[in-house]
Parts: structure tokens; sequence; C-alpha cells
């Protein structure tokens, strides 16, 4: 199976845009239908329902949603975590951003399901 990857909503679309343009699937929170604000944990059931590993910095939230599905033995989507100060968002910086993520995704190296991983 390929790796599939959904963004969450501080990625804008056109960062899933790039990387599909690439051949990856990559989906954007933003481009859903839920759309921007969907609750986080809405954001984990739907990485799970489209069998995607979840791309986010917001890894306080994350962390606490995850521990909390495990120990009800719930399932969690894979979760990568970035960081604001080492990949801006930014239009100019997202060239290092899209490159580490088709490094991963060309790979398959994203975390499976109930796991984490850091982009460098």
């Amino acid at each position: 199976m390929s790796a599939r990857l959904l963004l969450d909503e501080m990625f804008a679309p056109y960062l899933a845009a790039e990387l599909r343009a690439r051949g990856y699937d990559v989906v954007a929170v933003a481009e859903c239908d839920t759309g921007p604000g969907t609750p986080d944990d809405g954001v984990i059931e739907m990485a799970i329902g489209q069998d995607r590993c979840i791309l986010t910095e917001n890894i306080r939230d994350f962390e606490i949603l995850r521990v909390q599905r495990l120990t009800q033995g719930r399932p969690c989507a894979g979760l990568l975590y970035s960081a604001a100060h080492r990949f801006p968002r930014t239009k100019s910086a997202m060239g290092r951003l899209v490159d580490a993520l088709e490094e991963r995704l060309s790979s398959g190296r994203l975390p499976s399901p109930d796991r984490i991983d850091w982009l460098p």
C-alpha cells in the first residue's frame, strides 16, 4: 500500500496540491468537506477512515488524544509531527517542507497507526 497523508488545518492546500502533482496521495483538511475548524478528534477519525497518517504541528493536543484513545482501546492514526521553526509555513520556505515530505512519502516512512514520528 502506498503512503497516504492528511495535512492538518495549519497547512495550506497548496502544499497538498504540490505533493499530489509529484504523484503522492496527500489531502489537506482545508480541502475536505468538514474543512478548517474540524475538531482534532474528527481529524483523527477522518485519517483512520481514509487510512492516512496526519501531519500536524499541534503536538500537545494530538498527543493527549493519542494517549486517551490508546488507553481506551481505540485506534489512532499515525502522527507525523513538524515544527514551524524548523519548517516555516511561508510560501517562500515551503520547498524544504515539500522535499522532507516527499522523502518520507517516496520511501513509505510514515508512522503507522498508533505511532508517532518527527520530521527531522
